[in-house]
């Protein structure tokens, strides 16, 4: 027996409220803005500036023993991670350990360094500190600037590419949802001051990858429908697209879904940021590609021509009363 979280025939009309859907998500969108012009962003290291320990040691490396350790220098926010690669030896066990810069000084002072380093030695005698190194607030600057740049150009390229495609009204319908989910994530941590990291920048280029994903296969069907029910109108034929995917639509949504609610219990502090943004945003981009990207285009209308011989050789959609 197959497994099946949605009947194969259905009938839903998701298009019956698109307006109120429309008025929930601008409002959505208004509350994390301002949350994010307010209260801003629980910022890491990354943007903040720290210092980064790389450390070695014999022993296998206990990252919550570390943590413990570290935690009553009230440093702040620190991140560990345990390095691996596949030429160290059976007796390499490297860390990077990232202290967040104090205030009122450009990185970790050495004072902070050694006392750090004299917490890990009772934890491992045999340690050593190779190298430590300094990320100042100009660098940080710019990591931001630089990850703006990277969801930005995401975003126009995904514009150019459904414009291509499609057409421009399929385009504004998906960069509209993309903004949506971007705008979304980038306010529940700013709401819930969740740390933002570059893993955070590279959970949202995911999301964007994984809403667009979901948007073109719903607007494929809307092309094909269009194509085979010439007088339905446009409303009707985007709920007969959206019913005949939505199967697939749930059934990749909840996989998803449980391998990252794994991650997110299983997988521990260092990538719990990251995991909780893709389980969000795997949410509000399902959410989106329907009753965003869907209904903008169902608002806009789009153009059907069917005077042409040949129904696959590049027709044009016509405006079609919703």
């Amino acid at each position: 027996m197959r497994l099946k979280l949605v009947p194969t025939q259905t009938s839903f009309d998701f298009f019956s409220r698109w307006r109120l859907w429309l008025g929930i998500s601008g409002i959505l969108m208004v509350v994390a803005f301002s949350s994010f012009i307010l209260q801003g962003l629980n910022y890491g290291i990354d943007f903040r500036g720290g210092t980064t320990i790389r450390t070695q040691s014999e022993t296998p490396i206990d990252v919550g023993a570390y943590r413990d350790r570290l935690q009553a220098l009230e440093l702040g926010d620190i991140s560990i991670t345990e390095v691996f690669d596949p030429g160290f030896g059976p007796d390499e066990h490297v860390a990077m350990i990232r202290i967040q810069a104090q205030d009122g000084e450009e990185s970790v002072s050495a004072e902070t360094v050694a006392a750090v380093e004299a917490e890990l030695v009772e934890i491992a005698p045999n340690i050593q500190f190779l190298s430590v190194e300094s990320v100042g607030p100009k660098v940080s600057g710019e990591l931001i600037q630089t990850a703006i740049i990277a969801v930005a150009l995401a975003i126009g390229a995904v514009l150019i590419y459904i414009w291509l495609r499609f057409e421009w009204q399929f385009a504004l319908g998906a960069v509209a949802a993309l903004v949506h989910d971007v705008i979304l994530t980038i306010g529940i941590f700013s709401e819930l001051q969740i740390k933002f990291d570059l893993a955070i920048i590279a959970a949202l280029l995911t999301i964007v990858g994984y809403s667009l994903n979901d948007t073109v296969v719903v607007f494929d069907r809307v092309r094909e429908n269009l194509r085979k029910y010439k007088k339905k109108p446009l409303k009707e034929v985007m709920n007969i697209s959206i019913n005949e995917t939505l199967s697939r639509t749930v059934m990749t949504s909840v996989t998803t879904l449980l391998a990252l609610i794994s991650l997110f219990i299983l997988g521990g502090d260092v990538i719990r940021g990251f995991v909780f943004a893709m389980i969000w945003g795997v949410i509000v981009g399902t959410y989106s590609s329907v009753f965003v990207a869907s209904a903008i285009l169902l608002y806009l209308g789009v153009k059907r021509d069917w005077s042409k011989p040949d129904n696959t050789a590049g027709n044009q959609f016509a405006n079609v009363d919703a």
